[in-house]
């Protein structure tokens, strides 16, 4: 499909727009994206970068992690795995996360008779940074 993709024209402000979040582990908002990208495409909107995450997120190539410090954020790596946030500073980090064979494992029992489907998983673990940890416990040692 050259010049459309599922009804879109192809266009080279949403290949950069992928590229920019699939190729950071910082997991961007919407804001940081135009920010890197607005130099190199003058004429990019906050708009375009906002309708085009959504389009990826359509599409099973970027996932959200959640609003940090009112923003939501983005992964360009969609394979489930958790994520830890940083309660002080909003830093999103990637952890390593059991085989899903081993989840489904896991969860087989309690399941057999469940009246439900689980379609996908989100973990979030929220604490401290290594960063933030230390001034925290300055901060409350004063």
């Amino acid at each position: 499909m050259m010049g459309t993709e599922m009804g879109r024209k192809h266009s080279s402000k949403r290949d950069a727009i992928l590229r920019v979040i699939q190729s950071t582990v910082s997991h961007p908002g919407a804001q940081w994206v135009y920010e890197r990208l607005k130099p190199q495409i003058p004429d990019l909107s906050l708009g375009t970068v906002y309708r085009n995450i959504n389009l990826f997120q359509e599409k099973g190539q970027v996932i959200s992690v959640g609003v940090v410090n009112g923003e939501e954020r983005f992964d360009g790596q969609v394979a489930p795995h958790p994520h830890f946030v940083c309660s002080c500073c909003g830093k999103i980090i990637d952890l390593p996360s059991p085989g899903d064979e081993t989840l489904k494992e896991r969860m087989a029992e309690p399941m057999e008779n469940a009246d439900f489907t689980i379609d996908y998983r989100k973990t979030v673990f929220y604490g401290l940074c290594g960063e933030c940890e230390p001034k925290v416990r300055f901060r409350l040692k004063e």
